[in-house]
């Protein structure tokens, strides 16, 4: 009877689907491709009945004929076989589905002919060997590459060149150029999709097409408290969605760039293949990192101008007052490539007007550009493209989401203000909103030259070092743009930090990193010949200068040093203690700094959630000690080990911090002339939903198995799982020793304690082992604390209010208590896992529902 009702659900799910409506993808009815059923071998016809004298015609690295609603190819035979990367992304998009310039995917392809018909064929890099090596041809068998698209040969031109119709490349959906996975779209609608426009260059093609997406139309939910939108979602809302994708074909270089090894302790994005032919016992893991191709003009200087430089053009839709400074956060990596050998390496530059050049488009992939988005996600993103067969960087568009300025602005209020008298009423002055945009535009330029985050940065400066003036103005409070560590929180009034050096500048590690990444290294011939000089200037660099180490591959986590949105985490709690100090500053600022006249509240609402969410973050950083570890990446031949436990005694302070300053009431926020301003009710319930945040990290799984580990391997020297519960509920229920009343603030933490100890005993995602004792255990001695308690109390909201938990902790620990099994997922398409975004926000509100983490 279960497989019965599965089947007839499993069948309804699958006639509810829209029908298909993409047509196959290897010839056949569609315009020029024949019957489709037919078994004849397709026949060329004339060329002048092919391309008649109604085509326009586009002479390029292929020739591009445009008749009527058709599109054909003229592939020169010397094109054929020859490798192409093919770029997918979103010109124009409908509302709430994803956004302009979003890159739906690239993949290297190749044109064949195979008698009257050419092939379209992806072609893959993640499994390679020598071509000298006997073990290549069986590599090859393994990577044949994908036909993605067949196309009957129409006619011959000159040279025996392929005449193809391509119109249906386009205008059908192509699951390998699809953004189906990124809409969470279930259909096609080939009637509502048609051709745009080609345009045909010396080394690439460009082609639009108008498609259109369908979605089920969803009912309307009454009733359950709806949460707010997901500013990130790139899911098309129910019905359809038009869009104007955007195809570039860009010729790869004849010659790959020569590539060079990545390391694992130098922060690189890279490529990685299978080598079944180093000479070593297993196919050997080969990466190479992600980098433009820099050359000198004149390679015997030591500081030469590069062939040809790194360039990115100033979207045209850009605000102008913001264009200086986007031009100037390009700039700003110059010395960094000085550093390298390299003199004006990078340039920013405006585009060429309709005048001077009616094909430029930023969707070209020839041009790297910073495209300004109309959207209200609150962030930033630099992608880049690059040859998988050896890292090159072809192409970066970075994009700059408008409400990213509101972000900015923010944070430079919540972190700087105490420090800045110019931030002490908003908005900001544009030429303070400028700096900020230049930061902003750095950090993402930093992603296009191939640098990923680097989070222990921030930890790697001596703590005193943070509050000297002279020290960060030259040095900056942070090593390295490319760190979640903003504005200089932990500063003080009294430090009397210049202004202008609050904001994260190019520091000594973006410096050595671009230098180790892009300085050529004479007389070396191919990435192995490198090697040994790489590793001498890892060892030489890092071992004896801290600031220039990258973050630890398999720290998963477990390093406090590793801290998002931290400044100064070589000392979390010293640094958290400051920056609460100018958070309680921030405070006193925010009736005469956010509202405007005339104007609702909103502002003021909005910011003081996201102070409240500066003050989690930082909260968090301190919670990062507990059953932490210092590391260092390193490679067999440097001394010590890559992971050391955090001292028993620093977690123990850690706690101690935690339960006098997060778990004890944050009175800072609890302002009546700022609530009574923005909501009725609801202050509580921040405070609850912010202390819930730290109370999740604290007794979260990663957390307990490492000082499970921590105390298996180092024993009495441990700070163990049980010590630490100990401590954490002596922080919590405080008032239980001397039977003192419990105020509704601390109701509300003591509350929520016992439900996360319970729904880490019995809920979704219950401890298993060694964790699952702990908990039994601390609801049990937290109930036999409550016993002793409860004939002490006198006030009858706290006598009520123990009573409750006391109950609550029994039916926890009662196994009739326990609840229904969760759920089975519910069946549907995987979401597809989005880009890395840069600038995450954290605000709280007063419903669950809104709290939100971006």
């Amino acid at each position: 009877m279960t497989r019965l009702l599965f089947a007839l659900v499993a069948s309804s799910l699958l006639l509810a689907q829209d029908p298909p409506t993409q047509e196959p993808a290897g010839g056949g009815a569609f315009p020029g491709g024949g019957d489709r059923f037919s078994a004849r071998e397709p026949e060329p016809r004339p060329y002048e009945k092919v391309i008649t004298k109604e085509a326009k015609t586009q002479q390029g690295v292929f020739t591009v004929h445009r008749i009527k609603s058709k599109l054909y190819y003229e592939i020169p035979s010397t094109e054929l076989g020859k490798e192409f990367l093919w770029v997918t992304s979103i010109a124009r998009t409908a509302p709430g589905a994803a956004y302009t310039g979003y890159t739906v995917g690239n993949r290297v392809v190749r044109w064949e002919r195979k008698d009257n018909r050419v092939l379209l064929r992806g072609v893959s890099y993640e499994a390679v060997a020598d071509k000298n090596n006997p073990i290549s041809r069986n590599v090859e068998a393994i990577s044949n590459p994908t036909v993605i698209m067949a196309f009957n040969v129409e006619a011959f031109g000159k040279d025996e060149a392929p005449v193809i119709d391509v119109t249906r490349l386009f205008t059908t959906e192509v699951s390998e150029f699809s953004p189906r996975p990124i809409l969470r779209a279930r259909g096609f609608d080939a009637a509502r999709s048609f051709l745009e426009r080609a345009k045909a260059y010396p080394t690439n093609l460009e082609v639009e097409a108008t498609q259109t997406y369908t979605s089920p139309v969803e009912a309307p939910s009454f009733g359950a408290p709806q949460p707010p939108p997901n500013p990130f979602s790139t899911a098309m809302r129910p019905g359809s969605a038009t869009l104007v994708m955007h195809y570039s074909m860009v010729k790869l270089p004849e010659t790959p760039m020569k590539a060079r090894l990545h390391d694992e302790r130098v922060g690189y994005f890279s490529v990685r293949q299978l080598d079944y032919g180093a000479g070593e016992h297993r196919a050997s893991r080969r990466a190479y990192i992600s980098r433009w191709r820099l050359e000198k003009k004149d390679p015997s200087a030591a500081l030469s101008e590069p062939v040809k430089p790194i360039t990115y053009y100033v979207d045209p839709a850009t605000p102008t007052q913001w264009i200086p400074y986007i031009k100037k956060g390009v700039e700003s990596w110059r010395p960094a490539f000085e550093a390298a050998g390299f003199k004006n390496a990078i340039v920013c530059k405006d585009p060429p007007t309709p005048s001077e050049d009616p094909d430029w488009s930023p969707e070209d992939t020839r041009y790297s550009v910073i495209r300004w988005q109309p959207s209200t996600i609150e962030n930033a993103m630099g992608p880049h493209i690059r040859d998988p067969r050896s890292g090159e960087i072809l192409n970066a568009d970075i994009q700059m989401y408008h409400n990213v300025l509101n972000l900015a602005k923010s944070w430079y209020f919540i972190q700087a203000a105490p420090l800045d008298p110019r931030a002490r009423k908003l908005p900001l002055p544009d030429e303070l909103m400028g700096r900020l945009v230049e930061y902003v535009v750095a950090h993402e330029i930093g992603h296009t030259l191939g640098l990923p985050h680097n989070m222990k940065a921030s930890s790697l400066y001596p703590f005193e070092k943070i509050r000297d003036r002279q020290w960060v103005a030259q040095m900056g409070h942070t090593p390295t743009l490319m760190d979640y560590s903003r504005f200089n929180y932990v500063a003080q009034p009294e430090d009397r930090i210049d202004p202008k050096d609050l904001v994260p500048i190019i520091g000594p590690y973006d410096k050595w990193v671009i230098q180790w990444g892009y300085q050529p290294i004479p007389g070396a011939k191919s990435p192995e010949e490198e090697r040994a000089t790489l590793n001498e200037w890892i060892v030489k660099a890092q071992d004896t200068t801290p600031w220039l180490r990258f973050s630890t591959v398999k720290s998963m986590g477990s390093d406090p040093g590793e801290n998002t949105e931290a400044v100064g985490d070589a000392d979390p709690v010293r640094a958290t203690a400051l920056g609460v100090k100018n958070l309680g500053r921030v405070m006193d600022l925010l009736l005469t700094a956010v509202p405007e006249k005339g104007k609702p509240y909103d502002d003021l609402e909005d910011m003081y959630g996201r102070v409240i969410g500066q003050w989690v973050r930082e909260m968090n950083h301190v919670a990062g000690l507990v059953g932490g570890f210092h590391s260092q990446q390193k490679h067999a031949g440097q001394e010590g080990v890559l992971f050391t436990p955090v001292g028993a005694d620093k977690q123990a302070a850690a706690v101690k911090f935690l339960n006098e300053n997060a778990l004890a009431t944050p009175t800072l926020f609890i302002r009546p002339e700022i609530l009574r301003r923005v909501e009725a009710i609801g202050v509580l319930d921040r405070i609850r939903n912010a202390q819930r945040q730290v109370l999740a990290n604290l007794l979260g799984d990663p957390r307990f198995r490492r000082l499970t580990e921590q105390s298996a391997l180092d024993g009495a020297k441990a700070y163990g799982p049980v010590r630490f519960l100990s401590d954490l509920r002596s922080g919590a229920f405080s008032e239980l020793a001397v039977a003192a009343p419990v105020d509704a603030y601390r109701r509300n933490l003591q509350r929520l304690y016992v439900e996360m100890l319970s729904d880490r005993l019995n809920g979704r995602g219950a401890a298993s082992d060694d964790q699952r004792p702990l908990f039994r255990g601390e609801l049990r001695s937290i109930g036999a604390e409550i016993a002793g308690a409860l004939p002490k109390v006198t006030d009858r909201t706290t006598r009520l209010h123990l009573e409750d938990l006391r109950d609550q902790i029994a039916r926890a620990l009662d196994p009739k208590f326990l609840p229904p099994a969760p759920a089975a997922p519910a069946l549907g398409f995987p979401r597809p896992t989005s880009e890395e975004v840069c600038w995450p926000d954290l605000v709280i509100g007063p419903d669950p529902l809104q709290t939100q983490e971006n």
